[in-house]
């Protein structure tokens, strides 16, 4: 019955006129369900097409959130670097004064280069689990190295009220402005040529005139020209340590006087062998030139 034939008449309001349609059944229910097939579909690409939107919008903000803990762990690795490169500074400082006072080792052997290393290590990593997982072993050998460090401090407390009085007569600041064109240690010779001579101390350029001071307190013992070091001072500042500064223009102090920390001893000049305006300054240490950077506290 329902695939049987049909005939459809369709009236128009006003003129009296019609129209006859002849189908089979199995056609309508075609177009029929054809028509219903249509709609369903296009409700389902639209269920699709919200549910693609929403899935867009949230991977939008899984990728903002993704991107601001990178800028946070790109942050919080600065920080830790920082951190550790004040405490091995800190560490620098602490072994510089235990050497003054013999109580240890060259600077240049103490630090954990592991604790400067962490951005280096950080930088090549693409998986924020394995980031984080390093920074939790950096900021244990940190935490360790702080409270190592903590304990060293103490020590070094002590021993320096009990050496109070003799750190005053230790050359720990620079005598004059400038900066090192020549550094302690083996270098090719100044002078031109191909050989090559040992520098006994360290050479701060600057103009004709800068002041140079005491690095620490002591008695003059010389005030002379001295051949190739030309117009010099020499500084006996007790403990077996002796300070000397050459190619001055000038010094304004003489043999017996004593001086302190800072105070200004001469100027820099070019006498002497040289190729310009410096200071050649040395510390010896019981008669043997040592480099005067172990004694700076920069």
């Amino acid at each position: 019955m329902l695939l049987g034939k049909y005939h459809i008449v369709i009236f128009k309001e006003g003129t009296g006129g019609s129209r006859n349609l002849r189908m089979r059944g199995w056609f309508g229910f075609f177009v029929f369900v054809l028509v219903a097939t249509l709609v369903a579909c296009n409700a389902w690409l639209l269920r699709a097409w919200f549910h693609a939107a929403m899935l867009e919008e949230n991977l939008a903000n899984a990728e903002r959130q993704i991107d601001e803990q990178r800028r946070g762990l790109v942050n919080l690795v600065e920080r830790l670097d920082a951190a550790g490169q004040d405490l091995q500074r800190i560490q620098r400082f602490d072994a510089k004064l235990r050497l003054m006072m013999n109580m240890e080792k060259d600077p240049a052997d103490v630090g954990d280069d592991r604790i400067a290393a962490f951005s280096r290590s950080y930088l090549p990593l693409h998986r924020q689990e394995l980031a984080v997982r390093k920074m939790q072993e950096y900021l244990a050998r940190l935490s360790a190295a702080a409270r190592l460090e903590e304990v060293r401090q103490q020590d070094l407390l002590r021993a320096l009220r009990e050496k109070r009085d003799s750190l005053v007569s230790v050359p720990s600041i620079w005598p004059a402005v400038g900066f090192i064109s020549s550094t302690f240690g083996r270098r090719a010779s100044p002078l031109g040529g191909m050989g090559t001579d040992f520098h006994k101390g360290l050479d701060i350029s600057n103009r004709v005139g800068t002041p140079v001071v005491a690095p620490a307190e002591g008695t003059v013992t010389l005030t002379a020209p001295d051949g190739a070091y030309g117009n010099s001072i020499e500084i006996n500042h007790g403990n077996g340590i002796k300070t000397k500064y050459a190619h001055l223009q000038r010094w304004i102090v003489q043999p017996g006087q004593w001086v302190k920390r800072g105070q200004v001893i001469g100027y820099v000049g070019m006498s002497g062998r040289t190729t310009g305006p410096h200071l050649h300054y040395e510390v010896h240490l019981h008669g043997v030139p040592v480099n005067p950077m172990r004694y700076i506290l920069e």
